[in-house]
């Protein structure tokens, strides 16, 4: 198909689903300034397709087979800085914004999106702006709001300690174990307590047992 548009804006579209690169490829057609660069079907074929295509913008999909849309996007940044990328998800975690802006992505829209939403934002992203839906943005909030996962700050040694606490052993023993005095145990389980913000070794257990601070 023959674009009357004299510079549109070459998409290509990233997604396991066909129904859904379909339905892209559909609202792609409803504007003049817009020409389908191509469709890939996982994150591996859209890293091959871009580098026959090099496309203006990329509709990319979050969750697929062979590779996600996160390593797809930071790989075809990488070798293509002037390529846009566009997360389209249909899922909200804010782990899965982070990690799609992370990677390159100047966007992360909803598969929900409207028409005139989704064509704002391909010529926000092919003119250097970014386009967040407010679901994904909400998201990013509260996983910036999210209280930091316990143990993060423990030491090598404190780690060490917490992990023979976890195996149920005293201080004595600890200390016959890591060869080091009892008193020395004792400053470091004061120490994994303090940071962990528990009172007790039960509770301590407990804390390392439940987030998986052990490995």
């Amino acid at each position: 198909m023959t674009n009357s548009f004299p510079n549109p804006i070459r998409v290509m579209l990233v997604d396991d689903h066909a129904m859904v690169r379909r339905g892209l490829a559909t609202i792609l057609k409803i504007f003049d300034d817009f020409e389908l660069a191509g469709e890939a079907e996982n994150g591996l074929a859209a890293v091959q397709l871009c580098d026959k295509t090099v496309p203006d913008v990329v509709l990319m999909d979050m969750v697929m087979p062979e590779m996600d849309g996160a390593s797809a996007t930071r790989i075809i940044c990488e070798k293509y800085p002037q390529v846009q990328v566009i997360a389209l998800s249909s899922f909200k975690e804010g782990d899965l914004v982070k990690n799609a802006l992370e990677a390159g992505a100047i966007g992360f829209l909803m598969k929900d999106v409207s028409a005139d939403e989704l064509a704002r934002a391909i010529r926000a992203a092919h003119a250097g702006r970014a386009t967040l839906s407010p679901a994904a943005a909400q998201a990013l909030v509260d996983t910036a709001n999210q209280p930091p996962t316990p143990g993060l700050d423990l030491t090598e040694r404190e780690r060490e300690v917490l992990a023979l606490m976890v195996e149920g052993l005293n201080n004595t023993q600890i200390a016959g174990k890591l060869t080091v005095s009892p008193s020395t145990i004792k400053s470091h389980v004061s120490n994994v307590l303090a940071k962990l913000g528990v009172a007790s070794r039960t509770e301590a257990v407990t804390l390392a047992l439940r987030n998986r601070i052990i490995s």
